[in-house]
């Protein structure tokens, strides 16, 4: 067994203030996007984005957050917000679901792109391989807040989370951080501009990599929850599911569905 390192989740507090390890993983992934695509930008001619590069920015943080927050709200917890409404603006105490924040991201970019007269699939192809990393970097943040620990196991590597009981543990944020954030970008960052196919001419047509994203991340997000506890207000529902393998379901069959349109359509 392993001990588990205990690290301040509080970087650095100026009196009330407090900069906390989780909220800097979310600055450095939203800064690792913003680098990453601003380098395609300059690789490969996308008219008008560039121009309108930091305002798009804006957009989709907003979606996320605001996705992320609503969809904790009603995919978690939606009898506990309705009964305290005022704590959905609460979000310094924590809860965000990622599945809300990809909703809300798509919208954001969906509107904004539509406004501007933007392909809304050519962006979120530039964007969607970039985004493990934040992903991966927000599991490291779990880590050290010791939350969202992992099923009781007594393998080699298991832990004792603090307020999770005397029993060791997967490290499941771990697995998290190296399957949605390490596995996926090398992936998606290795395929995004190699041929569709068999034939040389026939690349990736625009949308593959956000229905290849949906549903590679789908697919690891379940493998991952084997190994993480349950929600405590939710347990398992359905077929012996977590309500993150659920959603993420539902996360595989609209990439896979987008995936066959795009087949076609190529």
């Amino acid at each position: 067994m392993l001990t588990y390192p205990h690290i301040d989740p509080v970087i650095i507090a100026f009196g009330p203030l407090k900069v906390r390890w989780y909220g800097l993983m979310y600055v450095l992934g939203f800064g690792a996007t913003y680098l990453l695509v601003k380098y395609q930008l300059r690789r490969f001619r996308f008219p008008g984005l560039a121009e309108r590069f930091d305002n798009l920015n804006l957009y989709l943080i907003l979606g996320v957050i605001i996705g992320g927050r609503l969809g904790y709200v009603f995919f978690y917890q939606p009898a506990y917000f309705l009964a305290h409404p005022l704590e959905i603006f609460a979000t310094w105490e924590g809860g965000m679901s990622f599945h809300g924040g990809c909703i809300g991201v798509i919208l954001a970019g969906v509107l904004f792109c539509g406004y501007h007269r933007l392909s809304f699939w050519k962006a979120a192809d530039l964007y969607v391989v970039t985004i493990p990393l934040g992903l991966g970097l927000g599991r490291i943040g779990n880590f050290i807040n010791g939350e969202l620990y992992g099923r009781v196991s007594d393998v080699p590597w298991a832990m004792v989370f603090p307020g999770a009981g005397l029993l060791s543990r997967h490290p499941s944020q771990i697995y998290e951080a190296l399957l949605e954030g390490l596995l996926l970008f090398s992936i998606l960052w290795a395929v995004k501009h190699k041929p569709w196919g068999e034939s040389p001419s026939r690349f990736w047509p625009h949308g593959s990599m956000l229905a290849l994203f949906l549903i590679l991340y789908g697919l690891v997000r379940i493998l991952a929850e084997w190994f993480r506890e349950p929600d405590p207000y939710l347990g398992l529902l359905m077929f012996k599911l977590t309500m993150g393998q659920l959603l993420s379901t539902f996360m595989i069959a609209f990439g896979l569905v987008l995936w066959g349109l795009l087949a076609v359509k190529k």
